[in-house]
């Protein structure tokens, strides 16, 4: 029997590659070893776009390149042929702006002052590693520069009024008079970008980066009523520079993801935005991984109203069904009642909080739950029925 695992990460407890580890090993215990199973992990193009790449026969490369705080930060991307897939959390991410104690909120001057430096760097990096198609999977980014600081890494230089070069971050922007595009990267006239992600917003405005990103990464009120004119200022200045393409691109759906990377993105880098679960599913191959398979395992940490709307657990059901699989989810914990999960297409549904009822120590336990689960599951299969410890009623929480 052949078996597909393709989940999500369980946020704050397991990668998507060791969901895929725990489960199988639940399953081959409960069957004597006798399933081949295909790991697949997956993600919606923010975190874990990189490992479901490095898992669908990416390989991983570093560079060092320069984090949100101006810090040199060691950053991963991943190589295929002559596409490279990035996660710009690696290089510009929320996680690497130093916070003071565990749990604490992220220091209020990065948000004006955090740039997007290193991803335009990674980009260069995987340009010198021959690539010339870029996913650039967006998601937990720190800056709200609208993607200035990845056009410096890419060799633009961006200057004031007397000509001096600016310093990083959104604030900034307010004093920006010029961009220079002289050593503009030229290799970038000849690689196509994609834009993985699944905001919509626009980069300016009350639904724009600042007003809706901005006080997730410590912006105040104040800070975001700045950093929305800096764009605005941006957005003038790269006009001038481009064309009026420059304004369009403002108000195009993405151009507000990570900080208004997705703006430069498409102004600039001329990428095309598409759902970041759609990208991953493509490049990881899975609807052609999925033939012959006898069943599907998905899933991700919580499983809810918004898995509904386009997360990975709803992709892989919906590649699955186009091919007639059968398809299971498992999760840390589901809010979905049984018609819920039935119309997204999953024939049962298996939470960790059905085994234990304290979440904590779900999220703490997550991988030996995971494989109690796997043994649940590969029990059905042996009865050539789905197998489920309660109903999906009792699975709620």
């Amino acid at each position: 029997m052949r078996i597909v695992i393709a989940p999500d990460k369980f946020k704050g407890s397991l990668s998507a590659p060791e969901v895929c580890r725990f489960l199988e090993k639940g399953l081959q215990r409960g069957t004597g070893g006798n399933l081949d199973v295909v790991r697949i992990p997956v993600a919606d193009g923010g975190e874990g776009t990189l490992d479901a790449a490095v898992g669908s026969g990416f390989t991983r490369r570093t560079a060092t390149v320069t984090g949100p705080t101006g810090q040199p930060v060691e950053a991963d991307f991943a190589v295929r042929g002559h596409e490279a897939v990035i996660e710009m959390a690696t290089a510009s991410g929320l996680a690497l702006v130093p916070r003071t104690s565990k749990g604490a909120r992220p220091d209020a001057a990065a948000a004006t002052t955090a740039t997007s430096l290193g991803t335009g760097q990674l980009i260069r990096a995987a340009l010198d590693a021959g690539c010339r198609r870029i996913v650039l999977g967006v998601g937990g980014s720190a800056n709200t520069d609208g993607g200035a600081g990845l056009l410096q890494g890419l060799g633009a230089r961006l200057l004031d009024s007397r000509n001096n070069e600016l310093p990083p971050g959104g604030a900034a922007l307010a004093n920006l008079h010029s961009i220079d595009f002289t050593h503009f990267e030229p290799r970038l006239a000849d690689t196509r970008f994609v834009l993985a992600s699944d905001v919509d917003n626009p980069l300016l405005g009350a639904q724009g980066a600042a007003a809706v990103f901005g006080p997730q990464k410590g912006a105040t009120p104040q800070d975001v009523g700045m950093l929305d004119a800096a764009l605005a200022r941006f957005v003038e200045v790269l006009a001038r520079e481009i064309g009026f393409r420059a304004v369009k691109a403002a108000e195009a759906p993405g151009a507000g993801a990570a900080g208004g990377v997705g703006y430069a993105a498409i102004a600039v880098l001329a990428a095309t935005r598409r759902p970041g679960i759609d990208v991953v599913l493509e490049f990881t191959e899975l609807a052609d991984r999925l033939a012959g398979a006898d069943l599907v395992i998905t899933g991700e940490g919580s499983l809810d109203e918004q898995s509904l709307l386009g997360k990975t657990p709803m992709g892989v059901a919906r590649a699955a069904a186009a091919q007639g699989v059968p398809v299971v989810a498992v999760c840390g914990r589901t809010t979905l009642d049984h018609g819920q999960a039935s119309a997204a297409g999953f024939d049962d549904v298996y939470a960790l909080t059905a085994l234990e009822s304290d979440v904590n120590r779900c999220i703490a336990e997550a991988g030996p739950l995971l494989e109690q689960l796997g043994t649940q599951i590969s029990a059905g299969l042996a009865a050539n029925r789905p197998a489920t410890a309660s109903t999906k009623e009792d699975l709620r929480v």
